[in-house]
């Protein structure tokens, strides 16, 4: 764990993004190298209006109240802007911000260390707050309800309970799983939002905002074919963004326009819906090797050769979202417009990479 200090002097607590994947790790890479991208104020954040709009009406009454926020649990797919909103809410408080993850929170003591160290009225967030162990909820119980700690000390017969006053403070947590939290954890969340995935006029207005920051010149047809092929998420949409310029610098070109990022995203395997290699080769397997589904998550990972949770996070969510896939009690079914969706590709060049895989 290693502490380190915001602009204006504020606290805050980092723990080291480790991600299973690639993708995942080039986005984090790219919003580490380029904090600028990330929005500071409502003012500033594009999209999600009904959560954005929710949570200034809650912010504003904490600060009228003069108390703490209540605990807030945002949760979606990834990529949608829970940590920017985190962050956001810590600064329109103008509170301390302390950010951790759940897998880095081994033991009670660990949270308890970081509990002690909150500043009153400070915003401790906690992303993937679902890995959270059972034993370290049950630390949290208290200390979101009372804002105290209890906390055993010693072993055996002379082992005995104490309770530890705790400065009040916020908890933010963000999950791309709400299922996989608790009933009792979640209950203590007095706001509760869930970030949808964004259209492609929201992702326009952060693609020229992007680009502005990054320098980049796009015209209104690129940052729009951009934005069609970025599944409904922000952060996949800089990281294309970054990666179309790189190709018109090696090509040349002036500026981004809609044809060059058709070029650039076509070669990278992206096709129209946004759907990449392993979309395709997901709804090809549901296709031909299931006959349609329905399919079982784990048959589907084992075929793939890829992690569970990789496909349930990332890959599932839009796939069902825009309604290739449908989840029912028995597993995973293509739809029919994921069948139409394959005879298209079967027709194109950009599906041939895919049409040969799993396909024995």
């Amino acid at each position: 764990m290693e502490s380190s200090l915001e602009a204006g002097g504020k606290p805050k607590i980092m723990i080291d993004r480790v991600m299973g994947n690639q993708v995942q790790l080039e986005d984090a890479v790219l919003e580490q190298s380029r904090p600028e991208l990330r929005p500071l104020t409502f003012l500033d954040y594009i999209g999600q209006t009904h959560v954005k709009d929710n949570l200034k009406v809650y912010v504003g009454a904490s600060l009228q109240r003069g108390q703490a926020l209540d605990h807030v649990i945002l949760h979606g797919p990834p990529g949608l802007g829970k940590t920017t909103l985190a962050r956001i809410i810590a600064s329109e408080l103008r509170a301390p911000f302390y950010e951790t993850r759940g897998p880095a929170i081994d033991r009670p003591g660990d949270l308890a260390g970081i509990l002690t160290g909150l500043q009153p009225g400070s915003l401790l967030f906690v992303d993937e707050i679902h890995r959270l162990s059972v034993k370290v909820e049950e630390v949290l119980y208290s200390a979101m309800e009372d804002f105290q700690l209890d906390i055993v000390v010693g072993q055996g017969p002379s082992a005995r309970a104490m309770r530890m006053p705790l400065a009040p403070f916020t908890l933010v947590g963000a999950t791309t799983r709400l299922a996989l939290l608790s009933k009792p954890l979640l209950d203590r969340f007095g706001i509760q939002e869930r970030l949808d995935f964004y259209d492609d006029q929201a992702l326009c207005e952060i693609l020229r905002r992007s680009a502005g920051i990054l320098g980049i010149d796009v015209t209104a047809a690129g940052a729009a074919e951009i934005a069609a092929r970025s599944r409904g998420t922000p952060r996949i949409a800089n990281r294309l963004l970054k990666r179309v310029w790189d190709f018109a610098l090696s090509y040349g070109a002036k500026q981004v326009d809609r044809e060059l990022a058709d070029r650039v995203l076509h070669r990278q395997g992206i096709d129209a819906s946004g759907l990449d290699r392993i979309d395709r080769q997901i709804l090809r397997i549901v296709a031909k090797q299931y006959s349609g589904g329905p399919v079982g998550i784990e048959a589907l990972a084992a075929t793939l050769n890829e992690d569970r949770a990789t496909l349930e996070e990332v890959y599932e969510p839009y796939l069902v979202h825009q309604g290739f896939l449908a989840r029912g009690p028995r597993g995973r079914l293509l739809t029919a417009k994921g069948r139409a969706h394959l005879e298209i590709l079967d027709k194109s060049p950009i599906g041939a990479e895919s049409a040969g895989t799993h396909d024995d």
